[in-house]
């Protein structure tokens, strides 16, 4: 199975040595042969991404190249390519659906342009960076399904988020709110039609461990080998 993961690779920042950590405990619990490839969102054309059994668009915003990065999204939408965002990853999911389903063309991430009039992903009223906080989970969500658990506990490392005055309008065109934090506040959402295509703001790869495999990197990884 071919796994691309889709940000800026650099050796340096945790969350990319968590996501390869992570890819690997999950492909070992599940007795799979997974190989991974990180791809620069400069290089991230439809052509290549074609080769691929699922899409991971990691965290390290703001991207080389945002116009490719949401028509990569955009591809693995339409093409119910199984798809996971975590963090940044997850931000542009939002932005690509805002423009493409919505019909908000102008949707905006605030990391990009702080001035734009419809910043869709804005930036947190607190950081969130190296916090561990409880998020509950919708019954009978695709989500909830992969963890077995309605409350769970999630790492983050993100300083934006879904802009609150948008979550009701994208969640009802279908890009379901599942997750929120004990506050009320947006965490996860997917697709429910889709293989799967999940966002979540929290970085679930920073809790994976070799003998405690993540449930929904493990749930990822057999909707893409399916």
């Amino acid at each position: 199975m071919k796994l691309a993961i889709i940000a800026e690779y650099d050796p340096n920042f945790e969350p990319h040595v968590q996501t390869d950590a992570a890819i690997t405990h999950s492909a070992s619990a599940l007795g799979l042969d997974v190989q991974s490839e990180w791809i620069s969102t400069a290089d991230a054309t439809i052509t290549t991404l074609s080769e691929f059994h699922g899409i991971w668009f990691a965290p390290g915003s703001p991207y080389r190249n945002l116009s490719r990065t949401l028509d990569a999204i955009r591809f693995a939408r339409e093409r119910a390519v199984p798809t996971l965002g975590t963090c940044g990853g997850y931000q542009h999911m939002v932005i690509e659906f805002a423009r493409n389903v919505l019909g908000i063309r102008d949707a905006q991430h605030e990391e990009y342009d702080p001035y734009a009039s419809r910043l869709v992903v804005s930036r947190l009223a607190c950081s969130l960076v190296g916090h561990e906080m409880g998020i509950l989970l919708t019954p009978g969500s695709r989500t909830a399904a992969a963890y077995e658990a309605a409350l769970i506990i999630e790492r983050y490392y993100c300083n934006f988020g879904v802009n609150p005055d948008y979550v009701d309008q994208i969640s009802l065109a279908g890009f379901d709110l599942v997750g929120m934090d004990t506050e009320g506040e947006c965490r996860v959402m997917e697709l429910s039609k889709h293989r799967f295509f999940v966002g979540t703001l929290f970085v679930p790869q920073a809790r994976s461990r070799p003998n405690r495999p993540h449930p929904l990197i493990n749930a990822f990884l057999l909707a893409a080998e399916r």
